[in-house]
């Protein structure tokens, strides 16, 4: 009797082994469930997270690139992006506003420039003004080309020498606004060294004299009055002697007067105009490398310094609200300087 109740012991011990050993089984596996639920759950939150930062970083990098493009092309073309990135009804109001004003959406003149280091010029100008009464300050208003900029700086109710961009796809009234002006330049696209947005009809290093007579050919026939041209961005073609001498060439012939905006410090414009005898006349200021008004009206500043040291000096701006708005707002400024047109400089 005493052997049987031993074995019937040992039964119910090793049965009660296996139940301790299975339930230890099942928690285990039940701990791992859980805590790959849990960490899968945080991933999972983490992914949606990033993915929401990163559609939210497209879009804005998308609004960004679509406001600064002045090229309807390129706007329908983000026009197809978006909406893919985002359904929101803003960003659609948004994208309707843009497009709708392609062309009067300014950020600063920085696409001119080469480097930053040449918003103030690198050498004094001499301008060889013989001052007479106060020193003489032009301010010229570049990227002119639509009504409703020509009535802005009108409304200054300053001397503003307006330099008009040629007529485009995109801007086909141009000319036909720089008739109705007594005076006014043209803007002349010429090559930069990375801007890539570059105008229609962009003169280039790599262009013939025979070509680049025929674009000033074009250029006379669009702007019959035009006595002054600037260039518009054209760091590459300024640095390039070679270019320069062609174009000179040609704009000495037709009397056409050559203003160099120094959009790169390495302007061949000094040299080749020393060989044909020319006067050489540059910009001493940009106004607006940098799109805040207080900044414009630092710039001013500068402006009138300059002419007051040198008897003259050539500030260059863009229409862009926050440079008219500083110009506006300077007027008393003005009061040591007399404000001219560039043909008096």
């Amino acid at each position: 009797m005493t052997k049987r109740k031993k074995t019937k012991t040992d039964k119910n011990s090793k049965l009660l082994t296996y139940i301790a050993w299975s339930l230890g089984v099942v928690a285990l596996l039940l701990s791992a469930l859980l805590a790959g639920y849990h960490f899968g759950y945080k991933n999972a939150q983490t992914n949606v997270s990033v993915k929401k930062t990163i559609k939210k970083d497209n879009k804005e990098l998308l609004l960004k690139e679509l406001n600064r493009s002045k090229n309807q092309a390129d706007n329908k073309k983000y026009k197809k992006v978006l909406p893919k990135i985002d359904k929101e009804e803003d960003v659609k109001k948004r994208l309707k506003e843009v497009l709708k004003k392609p062309l009067r959406e300014y950020t600063s003149a920085s696409h001119e420039l080469d480097n930053l280091e040449i918003t103030i010029p690198p050498i004094p100008i001499e301008h060889k003004t013989i001052l007479v009464g106060k020193p003489k300050l032009a301010i010229i208003i570049d990227d002119v080309c639509v009504k409703n900029q020509i009535k802005s700086i009108k409304n200054l109710h300053i001397p503003i020498t307006m330099s008009f961009l040629p007529p485009s796809k995109y801007r086909p009234n141009s000319a036909k606004l720089a008739a109705k002006e007594k005076f006014y330049m043209v803007h002349l696209p010429m090559e930069a060294m990375r801007f890539t947005a570059e105008e229609p009809a962009t003169l280039h290093v790599k262009d013939s004299q025979q070509e680049i007579a025929k674009r000033i050919d074009i250029i006379l026939k669009l702007f019959p009055r035009v006595k002054y041209i600037n260039n518009h961005t054209g760091s590459k073609f300024t640095a390039n002697e070679r270019s320069m001498n062609k174009l000179i060439n040609v704009l000495n012939k037709h009397k056409i007067n050559f203003i160099d905006s120094r959009t790169t410090a390495k302007t061949k414009a000094p040299k080749v105009m020393k060989n044909f005898g020319l006067r050489y006349v540059a910009r001493d200021v940009f106004l607006d490398h940098h799109m805040s008004k207080a900044y414009v009206k630092k710039q001013i500043k500068e402006a009138i310094r300059i002419a007051k040291l040198r008897g003259s000096a050539i500030a260059i701006g863009h229409p862009h609200k926050n440079t008219l708005a500083a110009l506006r707002e300077s007027k008393k400024l003005f009061k040591d300087v007399e404000l001219v047109y560039v043909n008096e400089i």
